[in-house]
């Protein structure tokens, strides 16, 4: 798929986790939802619990829930992980997501993990799908500012000496992208994830793209130097 004896655009390709490598985010919705029933909280409805998706766990529930008062704020992230640990192994990786890091992995690019998920949390979905062996390094929102800030770009920068300007960053949510263009960090944006196309592509992505094909096939044709002009923002 992808030639090793081509001069790589990109040294380092970063990945968010829910709704871009595994298909978490319908699932997140209906969790904080329920947290909500369980505690009797004003239910936030599917667009108003998607737009959280990618922020770590307080940033996101503080969003869902505004109105919830501080003293209840513990309960409702008890029940939230709750209800999410209890359908934890129901969920898959999106199709083709394992070939195409596979394939990435073995071209001689770098991986990594930014993610809005807790440390523990990161390493149990890793162990789950037996994906840690391909990743480099990761990030998460327990250990360092959450999305939009780019702490979680500058630090694996750091942690991979890998320069800003030769990272990419792909996500489905705009926490993602905006967090790549606070770093200077170009982006690829997936509208198969949390947020509604129609968000992803009023940032500054290069592209986004419809499903894992697609992003293959984008990987396969731009991701070296001698490869066509990259795609912006590709109008559908």
């Amino acid at each position: 798929m992808l030639q090793q004896d081509r001069e790589r655009r990109y040294d380092l390709i970063v990945w968010d986790w829910d709704g871009t490598v595994m298909d978490s985010a319908p699932t997140i919705v209906q969790c904080i939802q329920q947290a909500c029933r369980d505690l009797d909280l004003a239910e936030p409805n599917d667009t108003l619990a998607s737009s959280v998706i990618g922020l770590g766990i307080n940033d996101s529930l503080r969003r869902a829930v505004p109105s919830i008062a501080p003293a209840r704020y513990p309960a409702l992230v008890e029940r939230f992980r709750f209800h999410y640990l209890a359908r934890d192994h129901e969920l898959h990786l999106f199709i083709g997501i394992r070939e195409l890091l596979e394939h990435l992995r073995q071209a001689g690019f770098l991986l990594a993990v930014a993610t809005g998920k807790s440390r523990r949390g990161l390493d149990r979905s890793l162990d789950f799908h037996q994906l840690d062996g391909l990743f480099h390094a990761s990030r998460t929102a327990d250990e360092t500012a959450s999305k939009p800030n780019p702490a979680m770009l500058l630090e694996l920068s750091d942690i991979l000496q890998v320069p800003l300007r030769r990272m990419l960053m792909i996500g489905d949510t705009t926490h993602d992208l905006f967090m790549a263009q606070n770093a200077g960090v170009d982006s690829v944006g997936v509208t198969y994830g949390a947020h509604p196309p129609e968000e992803l592509r009023a940032t500054n992505a290069l592209i986004c793209v419809d499903n894992v094909h697609e992003l293959a096939q984008w990987c396969k044709q731009h991701l070296y130097e001698n490869s066509a002009n990259l795609t912006k923002k590709v109008q559908r």
